[in-house]
């Protein structure tokens, strides 16, 4: 274990958030739609053969096993989570991509890395941020387990910032319950717009931030996204957070669960979700 790990002793216990979300099939259904070229596209040009990259909170690995691809020859991913379970998932589908010598797996904690100072010459994070108890002492971690003249890149949503069309009063009440239930869980659900002022108290100096948008936009695509948000407001981590919390009865989550559902029946219905990113040089 490195000095700098050794120094944080127990501090990190009270920074873990508990994550929102958890690893319900309804969730995983969005993350394994996840790509490099969907979702980590403002990093592709930083990326060179054998680099050295560490993907912070890699879910089912979609993502990792394309940043695995674009990094060959002779580079190497490490591929890290919270939870064990998903890593199982995320290993598997690196073997069927015929990339298992290419990615390594570990369970770790993004506010103490267990990796040597100046490791990486890339750390990436996606949708991560917006779910850890302290963001700041995060990019700090994933700051130092990057080379000199290597990259941070960081890609949160803001819930705030989606839109959809038609109004839906339903969909108000998920999108003001699933921020209120984020934030009693000790994360932020609004992280993009925090993302590059995040950076700068972490102490980068040099930080590039763009945004970029996921949009769902025709009959299949709005079927796909309704019916992931009703399953997961009714039978995910965060629907038991809602419940156990205070903040929805089961009544409600059923209310807003018909209400996705009847959103994505509509033949005009359209959705867009604001992702903000940052790439941070070292």
């Amino acid at each position: 274990m490195n000095a700098a790990r050794e120094s944080a002793g127990d501090s990190t216990a009270g920074e873990t958030a508990v994550y929102t979300h958890g690893h319900h099939e309804s969730v995983l259904r969005s993350h394994r739609w996840r790509t490099a070229g969907n979702s980590a596209a403002y990093l592709i040009g930083e990326l060179r053969p054998g680099m050295r990259v560490l993907d912070v909170g890699c879910g089912p690995g979609t993502i990792t096993v394309d940043l695995a691809e674009l990094v060959a020859p002779g580079g190497h991913v490490t591929a890290v989570d919270a939870v064990a379970d998903v890593l199982e998932q995320a290993r598997a589908h690196a073997e069927e991509r015929g990339l298992g010598d290419a990615v390594s797996f570990a369970v770790a904690d993004v506010h103490a890395l267990d990796f040597p100072d100046d490791f990486f010459d890339v750390v990436h994070a996606h949708q991560v941020l917006q779910h850890v108890g302290d963001p700041v002492r995060a990019l700090r971690e994933m700051r130092r387990v990057c080379r000199r003249g290597g990259v941070v890149a960081a890609r949160d949503a803001d819930y705030a910032a989606m839109t959809w069309y038609p109004a839906t009063p339903g969909l108000d009440d998920w999108l003001s319950l699933y921020r209120r239930v984020a934030r009693a869980n000790g994360g932020e659900p609004d992280a993009g717009r925090h993302l590059r002022a995040w950076a700068r108290q972490a102490g980068f100096t040099d930080v590039t931030s763009s945004a970029t948008a996921w949009c769902f936009a025709d009959p299949e695509e709005t079927a796909w996204w309704s019916a992931l948000w009703a399953d997961r407001t009714q039978a995910s981590a965060y629907a038991t957070a809602a419940t156990r919390g205070g903040h929805a009865t089961a009544a409600d989550l059923a209310a807003v669960g018909a209400a996705w559902h009847a959103w994505g029946a509509d033949p005009d219905a359209w959705f867009s979700v604001l992702n903000a990113e940052i790439l941070c040089r070292v």
